[in-house]
């Protein structure tokens, strides 16, 4: 069942909900985009008007992070659960050695998107690898990467570059790639070759977990956290007087 929250739609799926519907596109064998939302993502799509269009047309949308959560349970159309990001990574990485899928990793540095490509493999044997790419290149390769992806022919596809990048990327070239499963990560990578911790799974349920990114890296995220990200708040008051 998909709701929308300020602005945004989010599908109200768990994570063995997702899975299945992820299954069901791979089956399928066409072009799906997913996307994640949250509170960063909302207040951007709503300063951002063709953000906010490429994450309402995406075929699968789910909450990562509590804070959205929480909003939707006090605004009335209350959510199942979280799903993040790096935790469908992690089980859709184990649900392709299990099913075969070809996975395709797209972004991040160089030594940071090989280390994906060499780990898990070994994670998780039979998992496949299409190919790989890190996460740079001028506006004239772009259209010789896209090829590159869409000449491996795989099921699903991680893109880890920044917002709104990667959903605009997606957007335009999911029909000339035709990956089943195409899905933005942003700075998994990093977490999966343990370049950054992720938090503590207390601070993660507490919905701590924006705070212990910020205690990692204070000069680059002061910013979205406490300035630009506070225009949730405001977003969330507009929300519930129109209840």
């Amino acid at each position: 069942m998909r709701t929308h929250l300020m602005g945004c739609a989010v599908d109200n799926l768990n994570m063995a909900e997702t899975l299945d519907v992820v299954e069901g596109f791979i089956r399928s064998g066409k072009p799906h985009q997913h996307v994640v939302v949250n509170v960063d993502k909302i207040v951007k799509a709503n300063r951002d008007p063709a953000l906010r269009q490429i994450i309402n047309d995406c075929d699968l949308i789910n909450a990562d992070g509590m804070p959205v959560v929480w909003a939707s349970r006090l605004l009335g159309q209350p959510l199942k659960e979280r799903v993040t990001g790096i935790d469908l990574f992690e089980a859709l990485m184990k649900r392709s050695a299990e099913q075969g899928w070809r996975v395709f990793l797209l972004g991040a540095r160089e030594e940071v998107v090989s280390g994906v490509a060499r780990i898990y493999p070994a994670r998780y044997p039979g998992l496949t690898l299409a190919g790989y790419r890190n996460g740079y290149w001028t506006p004239e390769e772009e259209e010789g990467v896209v090829a590159a992806i869409a000449a491996t022919r795989p099921d699903i596809l991680f893109v880890a570059i920044s917002s709104p990048k990667k959903e605009a990327f997606l957007a335009r070239y999911q029909e000339a790639m035709k990956v089943p499963f195409a899905m933005g990560v942003g700075g998994t990578f990093d977490v999966a070759v343990g370049l950054v911790s992720r938090a503590p799974v207390w601070m993660q349920k507490a919905g701590l977990e924006w705070f212990y990114r910020f205690l990692q890296e204070p000069r680059r995220m002061f910013r979205r956290y406490f300035i630009d990200d506070m225009a949730f708040v405001a977003l969330f008051a507009r929300e519930w007087i129109k209840r």
